[in-house]
């Protein structure tokens, strides 16, 4: 039997400085070790396969190692070193809670702590899945891990940290460890790959980090894994293979087809897909995170999110220039439908293929939602001539030998004469806020080639100056294209001055300021006509102007009506006295 250990094993880090993704907690260990402000308790928390246990072991071999390097790093040389690398060191011990979680085990690890070291100056005590300890060990843990003897050190380590009662997490110094990127387990993958003489695709190295979700252990297995199938060299194809994984060309031509409204060459690839032994529930959610990574390369800011190789990421630029935000986000939320609804659908392919032809239909939609009711008319035939024609005259000459009997002769109505086309006014360099139609869809070349010529189109063009003139321009054609005579009025209203980039609107009424804040479209076409991206706009009312409400009379009493008259004619006063008259209160 071959002595082969794998790689996880293998290649454990054995210094702070070798430890992937976790450079926080290593930095930080290695302060409190320079500035001798190290606790008594420490609680690693974290994924799997992250370097919980790893940095717990060599936070355990610095306290005991006898040479520590400048940067407190191990020297792996020294009699306490190897014996740590033999585990045969008395001065650590490991203990699996999920196995050793009753009152007993932590009673037995608690006499152990009442001994001192007998080489070195701690003895550390690793707790791994501390979470799995029971309510009572939890208890009998308290006191010793709250106030334990100068040379024990306690370091727990846990999946779970939700599990862990808030006396235990009050007493440690807490460390979250994060996921592993996938740039950084492909580079880790690199360097193992070349000590190990093994040649790999780094197309194929990015497959497995995204397979690893996060656990650099993970990806360590899947690697062993391929390199026993495909030997010393591995391809892109023979980890797609190995792993189950769905080409990524496939999902590059099922959005090609979607641009081209091509459902038969959709519903064939899908075919071709189940065909090859994928289930379609991982197919539409392989697509619902090609969708995603498209709209991801839409922004520059949000590019950094697309974890993959930089030659797959030339290819998610182009295509995702080819491809509209408002189709990509319908198609995901398409995708995302039918995933939440695929366990409940009896015919799952039925299921998926519906939710393909609706992707495929969404240009179509978009085209007869902005062209509203005018899609839908139907084409003006051309007029018919007269169904009964007056009767002609027929010639009654006997046809003879040489000559043809003649036909009637019909009056061919003569046609009208063509209007002259107009001369067309030049165009303004605004342009009313209209419904205008949807190019059709062209090859994807083509249209790669207008975007390219539209963006140098773009780039060469002069921005023109913003003047307030220009401002009231736009602002009368957005008032043209309006269909509510209200909000025409209070638009037409407004006062505008143009501050800079920011265009100040000055209205009467609260109402009115309501009324142009819920015009969303406003200000998208104030930037569009004006070439004004950062372009802003402030709405304030002027109180001076402000129409107030009427204020609302309030009904007088009898004795208030009195009062009034009283105040008017000092006679009412001799008549109330003179017959005793009392007004009513």
């Amino acid at each position: 039997m071959s002595n082969f250990i794998v790689s996880a094993r293998k290649y454990r880090p054995v210094r702070f400085d070798d430890v992937v993704g976790q450079e926080h907690v290593s930095q930080t260990l290695k302060n409190a070790l320079k500035n001798e402000h190290l606790a008594h308790a420490f609680l690693f928390c974290g994924p799997r396969g992250v370097g919980k246990t790893t940095c717990a072991r060599i936070l355990a071999k610095v306290l005991n190692c006898q040479n520590v390097s400048a940067d407190f790093e191990p020297c792996n040389e020294c009699s306490s070193c190897k014996a740590f690398n033999a585990n045969s060191s008395f001065n650590i011990t490991e203990l699996d809670a999920a196995s050793n979680n009753s009152v007993e085990h932590i009673r037995a690890l608690i006499e152990q702590v009442r001994f001192q070291p007998q080489q070195g100056k701690y003895k550390v005590f690793i707790i791994d899945e501390v979470h799995m300890l029971s309510q009572q060990a939890f208890n009998a843990f308290l006191k010793t891990l709250e106030e334990p003897p100068p040379y024990a050190i306690f370091i727990l380590a846990t999946t779970e940290k939700h599990k862990i009662i808030p006396t235990i997490l009050s007493r440690c110094q807490i460390f979250d460890f994060r996921r592993i990127q996938v740039p950084e387990m492909v580079e880790h993958l690199l360097a193992i790959c070349e000590q190990e003489h093994i040649e790999a695709d780094k197309d194929a190295l990015h497959i497995i980090g995204q397979k690893a979700d996060g656990a650099l252990r993970d990806a360590l297995s899947i690697f062993d894994r391929i390199v026993a199938f495909s030997g010393n060299r591995i391809s892109y194809e023979d980890v797609i293979t190995n792993l189950n994984v769905l080409d990524y060309d496939y999902y590059f031509q099922v959005v090609d087809a979607l641009l081209l409204e091509d459902s038969s060459k959709i519903l064939l690839l899908f075919d071709t897909i189940l065909r090859n032994g994928f289930e379609p529930d991982i197919f539409m959610n392989g697509l619902a995170e090609h969708l995603r990574n498209l709209l991801v390369c839409k922004d520059e800011a949000t590019l950094q999110l697309l974890e993959v190789s930089d030659g797959l990421r030339a290819r998610y630029l182009e295509q995702a220039r080819l491809s509209p935000a408002g189709l990509l986000l319908t198609a995901l939320n398409l995708a995302n439908d039918c995933d939440v609804n695929y366990k409940l659908a009896r015919n799952k392919r039925l299921h998926v293929e519906m939710a393909l032809i609706k992707m495929a239909y969404i240009p179509r939609a978009f085209q007869l939602a902005e062209n509203g009711a005018a899609a839908f008319v139907p084409e003006k035939k051309t007029p018919e001539l007269n169904a009964s024609p007056e009767p002609q005259e027929v010639s009654r000459q006997p046809a003879t030998n040489n000559q043809q009997p003649q036909l009637p002769k019909t009056k061919t109505p003569e046609p009208e004469p063509e209007p002259q086309p107009q001369p067309q006014p030049q165009p303004k360099t605004l342009q009313k806020p209209g419904k205008q139609d949807t190019p059709k869809l062209m090859a994807l070349e083509a249209m790669l080639a207008e975007v390219k010529a539209e963006e140098a189109h773009l780039l060469t063009q002069e921005a023109q100056e913003l003047t307030q003139d220009r401002v009231e321009e736009a602002w009368n054609l957005y008032i043209e294209a309006q269909e509510q005579e209200s909000v025409k009025v209070i638009m037409r209203n407004s006062e505008l001055k143009l501050e800079g980039r920011n265009l100040a609107v000055t209205v009467t009424s609260a109402l009115a300021e309501n009324t142009i804040r819920q015009e969303n479209s406003l200000m998208d076409y104030l930037r569009e006509v004006l070439t004004a991206p950062e372009m802003t706009m402030t709405i304030e009312i002027d109180k001076s102007k402000a129409v107030e409400p009427p204020k609302r009379k309030r009904m007088m009493s009898s004795k208030e009506k009195y009062l009034a008259m009283r105040e008017t004619n000092p006679n009412i006063t001799e008549l109330q006295k003179r017959f005793d008259l009392r007004p009513d209160e």
